[in-house]
C-alpha cells in the first residue's frame, strides 16, 4: 500500500543512499503526494528536495531528525519548517555537526589502536563529505574488509559498549524542541515505541512537543492505534513516516520502502497548514 504522505525520509545529506533528488522522484513515482524530508542534524539537502518537489508535481517540507539525550535516555524528535535556514536553527545543527566530527575522529583513533586500519579520509569518502554518523564509519570498515556488513561492524567495534565506541555530544529532549519551536517548526517524537519514549509524552508537551509519529515501519496497527489516542489526548498532530534510507539491492524495499507506511492524508494536510500555518 503506497502512502499519500512519508514525514520522515533520509537522504545523501547525512546517511540515506539516495540524493536528495532521486528521493523526491522515487516519491512522485511511488504517489505520494507530500513528502518530508528529515535528515540527521542537517536541513542541508532541503533546497534541492523542495526544488525538485515543485518540479515532479508534489508538496514537499523541510525538516530534520535530531537525537538527544538526558534523564529521559535517548528520545528522537522530528522537526518541520516553514523556514529552515533559521539562524538559531543553523547554528544549533551546527555545533550538534562539530559534536559529530570530532566523535568520528575519537572512533577512528581508537579503531586504530585496535589495530583497526582506516582512515578519517576513507571514512569522509563513505559519506560524500555530508553529515558524518557512525553508518559512514561502519562502511568504511566494510569496504575496508574489517566487517563483513554494516551491522557487523557496529557489532564488533561501534555499537554501544563495544571497544571503539565513543558517546556523542547531544541536545536535551527540552532543548530540541525549543529550538525547532522558536524557528517557527512543528516538534514530533519521532518512533516513540522503537525508543520507548511513549511514557515521556506528558513531559515532552510541558516542553513544547505538538506533533507525534503514530506510523512507523515497526509499529503495529494496535500501537498506531494507541499512539493516535494518545495524540488526541494532548492536542498533538500526528505524523508518520517509512523512516527510508536505502533501496537495497536486488528486489523490493519492503517495510522501510520509501511510501511503505500508510499516514492518512488529512493527517499529511493538518502537518502542512501547521508548518504554514494557514
Amino acid at each position: 500500500m503506497i502512502s499519500r504522505a512519508d514525514l520522515h525520509v533520509h537522504s545523501t545529506a547525512s546517511d540515506g543512499r539516495l540524493t536528495p533528488t532521486e528521493v523526491v522522484r522515487l516519491a512522485a513515482s511511488r504517489g505520494i503526494r507530500l513528502l518530508a524530508l528529515t535528515d540527521h542534524d542537517t536541513t542541508a539537502g532541503c533546497a534541492e528536495a523542495l526544488g525538485q518537489a515543485k518540479a515532479s508535481g508534489i508538496r514537499a517540507l523541510a525538516g530534520v531528525e535530531i537525537n538527544t539525550d538526558s534523564e529521559l535516555g535517548e528520545v528522537h524528535l522530528l522537526g518541520y519548517f516553514a523556514d529552515p535556514d533559521h539562524a538559531d536553527l543553523q547554528a544549533a545543527l551546527a555545533k550538534i555537526q562539530t559534536g559529530r566530527m570530532n566523535r568520528a575522529h575519537m572512533i577512528v583513533e581508537k579503531l586504530n589502536g585496535l589495530g583497526v586500519a582506516i582512515t578519517m579520509e576513507q571514512v569522509q569518502a563513505q559519506a560524500n563529505h555530508t553529515v558524518i554518523g557512525r553508518p559512514h564509519i561502519a562502511r568504511a570498515l566494510v569496504a575496508g574488509g574489517w566487517a563483513g556488513s554494516p551491522s557487523a561492524a557496529f557489532e564488533l567495534y561501534i555499537g554501544h559498549g563495544r571497544p571503539a565506541y565513543v558517546p556523542r555530544y547531544a541536545l536535551s529532549p527540552q532543548e530540541a524542541i525549543t529550538i525547532i519551536r522558536n524557528a517557527g517548526g512543528v516538534a514530533s517524537l519521532a518512533h516513540p515505541v522503537r525508543s520507548r519514549s511513549e511514557a515521556h509524552v506528558p513531559k515532552l508537551v510541558a516542553f513544547g512537543l505538538n506533533a507525534l509519529e503514530a506510523y512507523y515501519f515497526d509499529h503495529t496497527p494496535d500501537d498506531a492505534a494507541r499512539l493516535r489516542q494518545l495524540a488526541k489526548q494532548h492536542g498533538l498532530i500526528v505524523t508518520g513516516g517509512s523512516d527510508f534510507h536505502d533501496l537495497p539491492r536486488g528486489g523490493s524495499d519492503g517495510r522501510r520502502g520509501l511510501g511503505s507506511v500508510w499516514v492518512p492524508e488529512e493527517d499529511g494536510d493538518r502537518l502542512w497548514e501547521s508548518v504554514f500555518k494557514f
